[in-house]
């Protein structure tokens, strides 16, 4: 809802490179720009209510009669004059006006996918949105739960442990693309040893971006052995949807899928598993999706490091430690 800039046309273009996933454009111009401001030095669209043809009035608002709805319409060259005289006013003499950071935000990349109907394969587009910030509703469910600097901290930890733990039992492991840069005890979690700079070409690009961003994976060779989500300041609900976005996408795919959380969080972590969206799968999630308290987790991991048995033991001996929520009526 703010005019930011504007683009003079110079002539058509003969530069035909990949800019949107979605659609090709085979028809472009060559601009150069004439005003270009940051958001919050905007013109608010408010200002040009009565001012414009496209907004006479309250009864315009929203849909501006179909002006903003579209690319490349024509409007009322006065109307163009106006625009154009307000945002240069604008870049003369700026006034900031906050902006909502989450609506300046990219939306979900949207990818094509085969989804199975049937004995047919079906082309449909899906999206793969980038971590959210903790909702007003997860803080209060949390509040009680956790301090965030401690429990920021605490899922560092995790990750540090679970990462090196895979590294010491001769797995390749890989850190959540957005975690990349955190640090616990001085060490940046992607530089640990074994860590992949990119994941494995096999999967598409859809199944890539919500893979990279679960928050700890042990792989050998191409293939994913194990997939971890640490929910200590997020909703538990928010790694479940994206160890379910994977699974939706690759079906087949035979991995072994953890979430890990603080031990008061079980009876949440439970009702979350059983929801219906994930208990009504193919293969409901909680058959395959286990529970790793932080204390048991912890003990284990003390205890195999005390023993020295990183080097003898499997991947999947986790199984057995973690607690899986599938009762009969999932059984049968």
């Amino acid at each position: 809802m703010r005019w930011v800039g504007v683009l003079q046309i110079e002539g058509r273009t003969a530069d035909m490179r990949k800019i949107w996933k979605e659609e090709d454009f085979p028809v472009r111009f060559a601009v150069k720009p004439l005003v270009m401001l940051e958001p919050e030095h905007g013109v608010p669209m408010e200002q040009l209510e009565g001012h414009v043809k496209f907004y006479t009035g309250p009864k315009d608002r929203g849909k501006f009669k179909g002006i903003v709805r579209s690319s490349l319409n024509t409007i009322y060259e006065k109307d163009g004059e106006l625009i154009l005289s307000l945002l240069q006013k604008a870049e003369e003499s700026p006034i900031s006006r906050p902006v909502d950071p989450k609506k300046l935000a990219r939306k979900a990349s949207l990818y094509r996918v085969e989804a199975k109907k049937g004995t047919r394969k079906q082309p449909t587009l899906v999206s793969v949105p980038e971590p959210e910030e903790l909702p007003a509703s997860a803080v209060a469910e949390l509040r009680e739960v956790v301090i965030e600097p401690a429990a920021t901290t605490r899922h560092g930890e995790i990750q540090y442990l679970l990462l090196t733990l895979g590294a010491d039992l001769g797995l390749d492991v890989w850190v959540a693309r957005n975690d990349r840069g955190r640090k616990w005890n001085g060490v940046t979690l992607g530089s640990l040893p074994r860590m992949l700079d990119e994941l494995p070409t096999q999967f598409n690009e859809a199944t890539t971006r919500t893979i990279e961003l679960i928050d700890v994976l042990w792989l050998s060779g191409n293939s994913i052995v194990a997939a971890f989500e640490v929910e200590c300041t997020t909703s538990i609900y928010s790694g479940l949807l994206r160890m379910s976005d994977l699974m939706a996408l690759q079906p087949n795919l035979d991995i072994n899928l953890y979430l890990v959380a603080p031990d008061e969080r079980r009876e949440k972590v439970e009702q979350e598993l059983l929801r219906p969206t994930f208990g009504l799968r193919e293969k409901p999630l909680a058959k395959i999706c286990g529970f790793l308290p932080f204390s048991v987790l912890c003990e284990k991991l003390d205890g195999i490091k005390r023993l020295g048995l990183s080097a003898s033991l499997k991947p999947t001996f986790l199984k057995t430690t973690a607690e899986f929520f599938a009762g009969e009526a999932a059984e049968g």
